[in-house]
């Protein structure tokens, strides 16, 4: 279905926003997925915050040029689906989750922070853990000089605790 001017330059519009607030963008190739394995793939990305996108790759080099993800213009080639998110992480995680149980899904590469990354970058990028599991862990170590000192004190408290109970009850025993 071939569109018109006006509806070029919406998708256009709609894509040069998108890169604008986007972290990352991952380009795969879909070749011989089916409608079905689509669907699950797209609603998992929505899910996750990752917006994916089949455009035609004219109009999505128009749409990044100028942006940090004008790296990947010359890649842009053949059917391509594209992954843009917020989340740094986001996009190269839900396409390399994806590509692990679909073989048709082939990762072409991506761009992060103005650099390109290769399928090996991109898949590196997939294992990094979410925003919200590397705040646990930091609060976690934040938090475990203090739950260790507090452990210690404790049984300090308990030790001397048991050590003054002991001459308490010899004086009771003594007067029976």
């Amino acid at each position: 279905m071939s569109l018109n001017r006006s509806e070029k330059e919406a998708v256009v519009t709609d894509v040069t926003s998108l890169a604008a607030k986007a972290q990352t963008l991952v380009i795969a190739e879909y070749r011989g997925i089916t409608v079905a394995d689509m669907t699950k793939l797209r609603n998992d990305a929505r899910s996750k915050g990752v917006s994916l996108s089949v455009l035609k790759n004219t109009l999505a080099r128009r749409a990044v040029a100028g942006s940090s993800f004008d790296v990947l213009i010359d890649q842009m080639t053949g059917p391509l689906i594209y992954g843009f998110s917020e989340d740094a992480v986001a996009a190269a995680k839900v396409v390399a989750d994806f590509a692990k149980t679909n073989d048709k899904l082939v990762i072409r590469g991506g761009a992060f922070g103005g650099k390109t990354l290769d399928v090996n970058g991109v898949k590196q990028l997939a294992n990094i853990p979410s925003k919200e599991v590397l705040l646990a862990q930091l609060l976690g170590l934040m938090q475990s000089p203090i739950s260790r000192t507090a452990r210690v004190l404790g049984a300090l408290a308990e030790k001397r605790g048991e050590g003054q109970a002991a001459p308490a009850a010899e004086p009771e025993a003594a007067a029976a």
